[in-house]
């Protein structure tokens, strides 16, 4: 395949559909010295944690290439840009808003809206400042009111600069990923934690909320959360129950709270040492009303009956991406109308999709064709969702360039522009032109 297509009469190809491209701070921007140090630079510093033995010190080097890098992106006709904000870089030692942090933001800000380019500020993409670890991290309560006085200072600063703010990206990962499995920073092990933090981080995004809607009222406001669908292996009983238990614990305790107001009815499940503390008005603050959802989607997960842990998830069958992911656009559709028949949904914005794949520049051109058709496929997968009824208002493809990707370093490439990190060179690859190609050719 060549290009990207749609059904002529589809929803995505309206010019009021928003297409974007996504990156997320540390992943891109380096620029290490002129910023605090944040728990990935020190998961970096720990043996054994990143598969290549490498760190963000420079990554793409966004801090100084950003203009270029505008430039690229306007290339390619998007409309908005999915960014996020370094707290590290914008909040000093004291808690003081940094000049020298803020500028290279509102700068970014400034050049999007002058080529009129939405600009979409995720507020925390997993970069919590060292020192409030130092203290606890996310299993402080303290680290909620934290972040909403850093919230309250940046979009004080950005003032009119922004079309939509999230307050999270993927809590799920910052929680159960960095603080129960700890394959992610800050690298806690233990189920002893993983709903504390969850806890005080969907507490930090309502206690957001509420000062977004002060601070800035004409912004789209919402929260970006990640969506792994459950499947059972077989339609016994054991396994339903199985795939329903592993959705309720990965993926519904992150939505439910802010949709209803309540967790999962597994919480009673849960030994007592494994609940979150939760104070009274907690969910009234965690489920206020949202502008929109950000809804990131990559794979999905098949389940079978454990004997002691409840539920054992299998190794992907089938055609896998670079990281090893099941690529199955049908359980994207499947999720979306879920969701869309089980609560009462705002706005969609799908804010993450993507794949990994194995690139190679050959004579100056990616001719990435897998992750072409993973494109195609889950372009498609979202239109089957909007002719079911679900109210999706924009997409945006993971990511802009190939980045640090977390625990697998810069082993795996995500972009649809490719980056020589030796030279910091850009190439689009062929998944980018047909990107561009696609948004071009709305009515």
């Amino acid at each position: 395949m060549t290009k990207l297509s749609l059904p002529s009469h589809s929803p995505l190809l309206t010019k009021n559909f928003v297409y974007g491209v996504a990156t997320a701070s540390f992943q891109i921007e380096g620029g290490y010295e002129h910023r605090l140090p944040c728990i990935w630079d020190t998961f970096c510093d720990t043996p054994n944690k990143i598969a290549d033995s490498s760190n963000g010190h420079v990554a793409c080097d966004h801090y100084n290439q950003w203009q270029n890098d505008i430039e690229l992106i306007d290339s390619l006709g998007v409309d908005a840009y999915r960014l996020s904000i370094s707290w590290p870089r914008v909040i000093t030692l004291s808690g003081e808003l940094n000049p020298e942090g803020v500028k290279f933001y509102t700068n970014i800000l400034d050049e999007l809206n002058k080529r009129n380019i939405k600009a979409f500020v995720t507020l925390y993409h997993w970069d919590l400042p060292q020192h409030l670890e130092d203290k606890g991290g996310w299993l402080n309560r303290d680290t909620a009111y934290e972040f909403a006085r850093y919230v309250k200072l940046i979009s004080q600063a950005f003032g009119e600069r922004v079309f939509s703010y999230a307050t999270l990206n993927e809590p799920f990962c910052s929680a159960f990923l960095g603080y129960e499995v700890g394959i992610h920073a800050p690298g806690l092990v233990g189920k002893e934690y993983g709903k504390k933090a969850a806890h005080h981080l969907l507490l930090a995004h309502g206690l957001a909320m509420d000062v977004l809607k002060h601070t800035s009222p004409n912004t789209q406001n919402g929260i970006v959360l990640n969506f792994t669908p459950c499947y059972p292996l077989t339609q016994s009983a054991e396994d339903i129950n199985a795939a329903r238990y592993a959705d309720d614990y990965l993926n519904q305790w992150y939505m439910k709270p802010i949709m209803d107001g309540q967790y999962p009815e597994i919480i009673k499940q849960l030994p007592s040492n494994q609940q979150p503390e939760i104070h009274p008005g907690d969910m009234d603050i965690i489920s206020q009303s949202i502008d929109y959802l950000g809804i990131n989607f990559y794979t999905r997960q098949v389940y079978k009956a454990h004997p002691s842990d409840i539920y054992e998830p299998l190794a992907p069958q089938g055609p896998l991406t670079d990281m090893g992911w099941e690529i199955y656009p049908q359980s994207f559709t499947d999720l979306l109308v879920t969701l869309n028949n089980t609560y009462t949904l705002p706005p969609i914005y799908i804010t993450e999709n993507g794949a990994a794949m194995p690139d190679t520049i050959k004579n100056g051109e990616v001719n990435d064709v897998d992750r072409l058709n993973y494109y195609h496929s889950h372009l498609n997968a979202v239109h089957d969702a909007t002719a079911q009824g679900v109210n999706i208002i924009g997409y945006f493809a993971w990511s802009l360039m190939d980045n640090f990707e977390w625990a697998e370093g810069y082993l795996k490439r995500f972009g649809i522009v490719y980056v020589d990190y030796k030279t910091q060179q850009r190439t689009i690859k062929a998944s980018g032109q047909a990107y561009k190609s696609l948004i071009q050719s709305r009515k």
